[in-house]
């Protein structure tokens, strides 16, 4: 059994490592481009160093961009530049999220709505956009006009779909009683940045119109796979779970698990606590992964890499394709 997990976690690294050097000179364009603007008033500009410095670290859109460029026979290279540019926005509509959801705190750092207020958060999110979308403008400047207003086309509807299901998801705060079935429809609207990112790639590198939506239907799929994934991580922090009880929508696992009347009725009145502990955290874990609900969970996810999996046999780059199918794969690691 050991063997197996320290097989799987080196699968895990795998997936960091690739996507670190394939993201990391889009990452640091994007940095060093809004680092570099001259913002006048200093608690702005220190929270925007603190953001770029020490909390985002966005290497996997840019770096997706340049696997599906590559994938349709394209040089990743060309893929720099709009992978900066989206790097940015899904920052912005990261701390845009933490307002929202009052997220004072990820792991064990602050986000910028926790450690400079609200009022701050909404401007360097504001500023990021900003800089997100004049370096796209400028990325796109070169390119075929067919290609230009692809890409423009695909970030507007992307974002502004993100934007509206984050809206529709505020009215699902704190119902114990919503479905899986309806917050997974949540999770699949909010997939469609990683379904944008994927299809951008493939416009990048010429791919056909059969190719990029493969491609596109990939990232998609693998948005929810992986929001899917930090759900259930989300479950074995007690900070997490308890911010998500008061001010989100519960983790879909949960929201599974409820589907028993017995395991709801046992876990209820352990979130409904005002403080979670480790223990309690513990028994919330231990009893939801026991949950033949849950387990059917996992089940279908499983089923979702498989089809997905299928479906990239098209893929001609051999060494791509792997990675793309191992990526897959990751999102059910040690869960």
């Amino acid at each position: 059994m050991q063997m197996k997990k320290s097989a799987r976690k080196k699968l895990m690294e795998q997936v960091k490592t690739v996507f670190e050097k394939r993201g990391r000179e889009s990452f640091e364009i994007a940095k060093n481009t809004i680092l570099s603007e001259e913002i006048r008033y200093e608690p702005i500009r220190e929270a925007v160093r603190y953001f770029m410095e020490d909390v985002w670290r966005d290497v996997q859109h840019p770096a997706l961009l340049s696997l599906a460029c590559e994938a349709v026979g394209g040089k990743p290279s060309t893929t720099t530049h709009v992978g900066a540019a989206i790097t940015l926005l899904t920052g912005a509509a990261d701390i845009h999220d933490d307002i929202i959801d009052q997220s004072k705190t990820k792991g064990l750092k602050p986000t910028v709505y926790g450690k400079f207020g609200k009022e701050t958060a909404i401007l360097v999110g504001d500023a990021l956009i900003f800089e997100g979308l004049t370096l796209l403008r400028e990325a796109c400047e070169k390119l075929p006009k067919k290609q230009r207003l692809a890409i423009l086309n695909l970030t507007k509807r992307a974002f502004f779909d993100l934007g509206s299901i984050e809206a529709k998801e505020t009215a699902f705060k704190g119902r114990f009683d919503l479905s899986p079935e309806e917050y997974f429809q949540i999770i699949e609207m909010k997939a469609a940045v990683g379904e944008m990112t994927m299809k951008i790639g493939a416009i990048l590198g010429g791919g056909t119109t059969n190719q990029t939506d493969v491609l596109g239907h990939y990232g998609r799929t693998l948005g929810i796979l992986m929001t899917i994934r930090d759900d259930f991580i989300d479950i074995f922090e007690p900070d997490e779970i308890q911010n998500r009880v008061r001010n989100e929508v519960l983790p879909l696992p949960l929201l599974y698990a409820f589907k028993n009347p017995q395991t709801k009725n046992e876990i209820t009145p352990i979130l409904l606590q005002k403080g979670i502990t480790e223990d309690n955290a513990q028994r919330i874990v231990s009893t939801m992964l026991n949950s033949k609900e849950v387990k059917s969970l996992k089940q279908k996810m499983q089923s979702m890499i498989n089809v997905e999996a299928r479906k990239l046999d098209s893929i001609e780059n051999r060494r791509v394709r792997t990675f793309m199918k191992s990526l897959l794969k990751s999102s059910l690691e040690d869960l």
